[in-house]
């Protein structure tokens, strides 16, 4: 299971909340209006961008150690907090969400299917695993 730790700084911001920036994953940014919600957004937002960093076949940089992240560019208050998050979940999220898909039948076949009470994309989910030689469910 693929667990990563990387520092954040919390910012706090114009609206009572923080943004949170990763120093060590250019572009992963979040906000939370309160630091409980922070903290929650964070991990999320962070376990998305290695999703897609692993995806996308990118290297995954070393995480920076908390004290050596620069703290330039803050506002007053802003501090350095490690976060932990799992991409596996995201990636099951992400690779079992429904896709929906249109297709073509002839009339008839539609007619048979319906009068005999066929879920259609149940049967059409068998039919390709059944073509695909597919027995259990993958990743």
């Amino acid at each position: 299971m693929a667990k990563y730790i990387f520092p954040a700084i919390f910012d706090p911001n114009e609206n009572g909340g923080y943004t949170i920036t990763f120093p060590d994953l250019p572009g992963c940014i979040t906000e939370g209006s309160d630091l409980e919600e922070a903290v929650l957004m964070a991990a999320e937002a962070m376990a998305l961008h290695l999703y897609g960093m692993e995806r996308d076949g990118d290297a995954i940089p070393l995480p920076s150690k908390p004290n050596e992240v620069s703290m330039e560019d803050t506002e007053t208050g802003a501090f350095v907090s490690l976060i932990q998050s799992r991409t596996e979940p995201i990636r099951d999220e992400l690779q079992n969400r429904a896709v929906k898909k249109t297709l073509t039948i002839p009339q008839w076949l539609n007619d048979e299917a319906e009068g005999a009470g066929l879920n259609f994309s149940q049967t059409l989910q068998f039919a390709l695993k059944e073509k695909l030689g597919i027995t259990e469910k993958r990743p």
